[in-house]
């Protein structure tokens, strides 16, 4: 077993980005971490090699992602496919999801 202590909390970037991404557990099959955008800031995320789940755990934006777009805060759920172009915009609170990727992020990358 392992706690992961601190998942999910909002933390800026310590370089003055408006995104940060935090990895706290990988395994072959999955890894979690916790991605951050400040208030107002600009997500400029690449799709993915593997699936993906965000738990949005504070603020609130609006995801693009496969033509559609939806509006998440706390307690959203967003299940993400592989290869989907996705981005979330409008963020007017500071936003903290923890993402949890399957297999590992980037484990599929340059495979194909």
């Amino acid at each position: 077993m392992q706690v992961l202590r601190g998942a999910g909390t909002f933390s800026p970037a310590p370089d003055g980005a408006t995104t940060h991404w935090v990895e706290q557990l990988r395994v072959p099959d999955l890894s979690v971490g916790t991605y951050s955008i400040a208030r107002g800031g600009l997500d400029g995320q690449v799709p993915h090699t593997e699936d993906e789940i965000y738990v949005v755990t504070a603020g609130h934006a609006w995801l693009q992602a496969g033509g559609g777009s939806a509006e998440v805060g706390p307690g959203s759920v967003i299940y993400v496919p592989a290869a989907e172009v996705h981005r979330f915009t409008d963020v007017t609170e500071d936003f903290a999801a923890i993402v949890v990727f399957a297999p590992a992020e980037e484990s599929r990358a340059g495979l194909g």
